[in-house]
């Protein structure tokens, strides 16, 4: 049987004349009709330039050098700019990483899904929309006849991902090439996603390129593996072989850094005197009332301590409240109700309430390191301010000291003269960390520390940050949406939920029941790294029915995660609200089920709660 996709040779190069250099090198690898094959490597090692080359693509200042690109019988590489117009959106379609930068806010979602059948005349009017509605039902979408007449912000990014999934299917093409789709989505939207994209590509027969450096996603989607270093093959084989039985050292160190290893936690931390606590707070956005609360309220009534030298994590969906509880503590955002203390002594909600030592001590490092730190300015230049700010630092003992931080994040002492435009994301994410360092903190927030980086990149951050924690006996608060990696680096974990405290404890508490129905939901839905995992856990199931929820104006607030529960109690759940119950292994839960029947209900449902209009 001839191949669907056939690629021999490949070679792409970037720059011109004695400066140019190959970024992908003697690339080849076929792909049966129906099958998906999947690129995964390290950012730079080449999957996305691969990838656009089947398209006939290559990225500013680069080329397409030589090889050979077949899908069926098209010669890819010999087409003209015009027969290349035709081949992109009716041959070869491409799903982007980021849907909301991909469709234009200005149009409706039928629009821009029927758009391309329409250019390229495939079909009129009536059967690109007809199709249209029938791709939004496969892909499981809420109102799939009438959520084509949404704008893209009016859906969620789990339903954009899904529509621009249908952007490309409607040309039925012969390749379908999925780049990161899931990346940026939350663990219980991306497994919807995932469920979704598996199925259409099923049903539909398609043939895939899916591009991803998550083992565990791709251990769910793909026939093939293909593992890319530098721009070279180190691997390809079946997707069984190379999960279970991978020949080549770095995609051994590829799955090492894939299942994050449990560290050793504080366990000599002084109990005595926590070095911050916080009570009862609530904060949020915009214009504030005659009660003094904003009109967008995103944290309720948070209550938590930090011991010092230890890590805590805070985990939750998008929207859950971990960023705006970070920027909480640092000053950023000034809270509405609650107190805080740090070693001991009150802390102004303020930054103008704040004394040059408070600002040393609590520092923050941010997710995205690329806009955290100016491009045009030297690493020395921007370790150079703390030292300077807080202690006074100039000269040779500033230039010494800056040596020593870039040791301590590991980093050569000439990255010192280099810009950050010149660094990798993990350098970058290396010396954002170095930056707070300086101060000689006790507290570092961070936030999505790891989540913009590839599993290697991100897996070599972690670890520093456990070194570092072991020499200086900093504090990190740790905020992630990824339970697998806060449970491997925290002592205490706090689960946050539409800005409610809903679970914390220990991390040994909570690797087992009784957790609360939002925890199990978040600990279930994280993808196993072995194949056929996301048919074993199943669809999802009916909640239970409930009636009228109270809404008298006097019951306080409900529980926030009614709408979505699986163990939701008619009469109960919806007329009461729950409260903080301390279960038998010292664990805080907000729920109105007690510890013993936590326990026999835990039973493992992935999003058996997740809200349609929602994902």
């Amino acid at each position: 049987m001839s191949a669907q996709v056939r690629v021999a040779g490949l070679r792409v190069m970037v720059g011109s004349g004695d400066g140019a250099k190959s970024i992908v090198k003697d690339v080849g690898f076929t792909i049966q009709k129906g099958e998906v094959l999947a690129l995964i490597g390290e950012s730079g090692s080449g999957k996305t330039t691969i990838a656009l080359s089947l398209m006939g693509y290559a990225r500013s200042g680069c080329r397409i050098a030589g090889g050979s690109i077949h899908i069926g019988d098209t010669d890819v590489l010999s087409l003209s700019a015009e027969q290349l117009f035709s081949l992109r959106g009716t041959k070869v379609a491409y799903i982007a990483q980021s849907a909301a930068a991909a469709f234009n806010p200005a149009k409706t979602i039928m629009a821009q899904v029927t758009e391309t059948a329409l250019i390229h005349g495939l079909m009129n009017r009536a059967a690109a929309e007809a199709k249209a509605v029938e791709l939004f039902r496969s892909l499981a979408l809420p109102d799939p006849e009438h959520i084509g007449q949404r704008y893209p912000h009016q859906v969620s990014g789990g339903q954009l991902q899904r529509l621009m999934a249908a952007m490309a299917l409607i040309t039925d093409p012969a390749l379908v090439i999925l780049d990161e789709p899931t990346t940026a989505l939350d663990v219980t939207t991306q497994i919807e996603v995932l469920r979704a994209f598996k199925k259409i590509v099923r049903e539909r027969g398609a043939t895939a390129v899916y591009v991803s450096h998550d083992l565990a996603v791709v251990a769910q989607m793909a026939d093939q593996i293909v593992v890319l270093n530098h721009g070279e093959i180190r691997e390809a084989g079946s997707t069984d072989q190379v999960l279970t039985a991978p020949q080549d050292s770095y995609t051994k160190m590829l799955l090492a850094a894939a299942r994050p290893a449990m560290r050793q936690t504080a366990a000599t931390v002084a109990q005595s005197a926590p070095l911050m606590s916080i009570d009862g707070l609530t904060a949020g956005y915009g214009p504030v009332d005659s009660q003094g609360l904003p009109r967008s309220l995103v944290l309720h009534d948070i209550t938590l301590t930090m011991q010092r030298g230890a890590t805590l994590g805070v985990i939750g969906e998008s929207g859950s409240g971990k960023s705006t509880l970070a920027r909480v503590v640092a000053g950023l955002v000034a809270p509405a109700r609650g107190n805080l203390r740090f070693n001991g002594e009150p802390l102004s909600p303020l930054l103008s309430g704040r004394t040059r030592d408070q600002f040393r001590r609590i520092q923050i490092v941010f997710q995205n390191a690329d806009t955290a730190l100016n491009p045009a300015h030297s690493v020395a230049t921007i370790l150079g301010r703390p030292l300077k700010f807080y202690h006074g630092m100039d000269g040779a003992a500033r230039d010494k000291r800056i040596a020593q931080l870039l040791e301590l994040v590991k980093l050569p002492a000439e990255m010192a003269i280099r810009r950050c435009s010149e660094l990798s994301g993990g350098q970058k994410q290396r010396i954002n960390l170095a930056r707070a360092l300086a101060a000689e903190p006790d507290l570092i927030l961070c936030d999505e520390v790891t989540s913009a980086l590839d599993t290697v990149v991100g897996a070599a951050i972690l670890e520093l940050m456990a070194d570092l924690r072991r020499q200086l006996n900093v504090s990190y608060m740790f905020i992630s949406h990824d339970i697998s990696t806060v449970r491997a680096v925290c002592d205490e974990i706090v689960v946050l939920y539409a800005g409610r405290k809903v679970e914390s404890g220990s991390r040994q508490s909570l690797l087992a029941p009784p957790l609360h129905p939002y925890t199990d939901l978040l600990v279930s839905s994280v993808p196993e790294l072995r194949r056929g995992w996301l048919e074993q856990i199943g669809a999802p199931r009916a909640l239970p029915a409930i009636g009228a929820v109270s809404a008298d104006g006097k019951t306080p607030a409900l529980c926030s995660f009614l709408k979505r529960c699986p163990v939701r109690i008619d009469g109960v759940c919806n007329l009461q609200p729950p409260k903080h119950v301390v279960m038998r292994d010292g664990k805080e839960i907000l729920c109105h089920h007690t510890d013993e029947e936590l326990r026999q209900l835990h039973v493992r449902q992935p999003v058996a709660a997740v809200d349609a209009e929602r994902v």
